[in-house]
């Protein structure tokens, strides 16, 4: 291996610098990655599980969270609604739109996707997460 690297540099070392040295090597800033604040997120099936999670990372950068999922009141055994998810994202600093939406319907997907825009002037992400059996 070292034979390999040797014989690149040498191939380079003319009148170019080598291609990959580890002095010019930086390392990824994960600091200066873009913000979601002031980003509207449109998410379905947002209520819980993976979709709450991700509503709740992008609140924590002050994002507007559009909630689209059909959970309006406790299940027995799953636990979060549309309310409940909204007011665990407001606490972490994003505001949030919770609106009861059934992706099955073509209907209830354009009426959410016109209030979240109403509300918030426009869309900039949309995860789709839910799923319909």
């Amino acid at each position: 291996m070292n034979n390999r690297l040797t014989n690149l540099n040498n191939h380079f070392s003319g009148t170019r610098a080598p291609m990959f040295t580890l002095k010019t090597f930086v390392p990824y800033d994960f600091e200066s990655v873009g913000s979601l604040k002031g980003k509207t997120i449109f998410i379905t099936g947002a209520s819980r599980g993976i979709g709450l999670e991700i509503a709740k990372r992008c609140a924590r950068d002050g994002a507007n969270i559009v909630i689209a999922a059909k959970t309006v009141t406790e299940h027995p055994k799953l636990p979060g609604t549309i309310y409940t998810a909204a007011k665990e994202i407001e606490a972490l600093g994003g505001k949030c739109l919770p609106i009861q939406c059934d992706i099955r319907d073509e209907a209830s997907i354009k009426a959410a996707i016109e209030k979240a825009v109403a509300t918030f002037g426009g869309l900039d992400i949309l995860i789709n997460n839910a799923s319909a059996i």
